[in-house]
């Protein structure tokens, strides 16, 4: 996915579209990230200003949300789920390998795939039944 470089006038087009919406902070930082790729910080204050409410709330909000965040991910975003379902079915090996591997990841708290656990994304695609070599694998293409 390729994004745009920051932008205030860019900022300013994506929050004209955003900002009369019901709960437009979520909405405004969600279409900047969409747009940018992540939150520039500079955008926390045209989104107040947008949406009429302080910049402390528009950095909690910003903080709340695990999916938002202030900076551009790697090329590859990997993400294990480490919650107790995952867990009982490989989770904890799964993480140790990818660390033996060298591969980057974050951990995640349930992405509702427990049935197929333990689970993992890369670049955002779900993996269930997640292994060192899959998760591998989907990195490499």
């Amino acid at each position: 996915m390729t994004y745009a470089s920051w932008s205030k006038d860019e900022a300013l087009l994506v929050l004209s579209q955003t900002r009369d919406k019901p709960g437009p902070v979520l909405i405004s930082l969600q279409a900047i990230q969409s747009v940018f790729g992540f939150v520039p910080t500079p955008a926390v204050a045209l989104i107040a200003e947008a949406c009429n409410v302080s910049r402390a709330e528009v950095h909690g909000v910003l903080t709340f949300y695990s999916d938002l965040r202030t900076f551009l991910l790697p090329a590859n975003h990997v993400r294990v789920c480490v919650a107790e379902a995952c867990q009982a079915v490989g989770s904890r090996e799964l993480v140790s390998g990818l660390k033996s591997q060298g591969v980057e990841f974050d951990k995640a708290f349930c992405f509702g795939n427990c049935a197929l656990g333990p689970s993992a994304t890369v670049n955002g695609k779900l993996q269930g039944r997640a292994s060192v070599d899959s998760v591998v694998k989907a990195i490499q293409g």
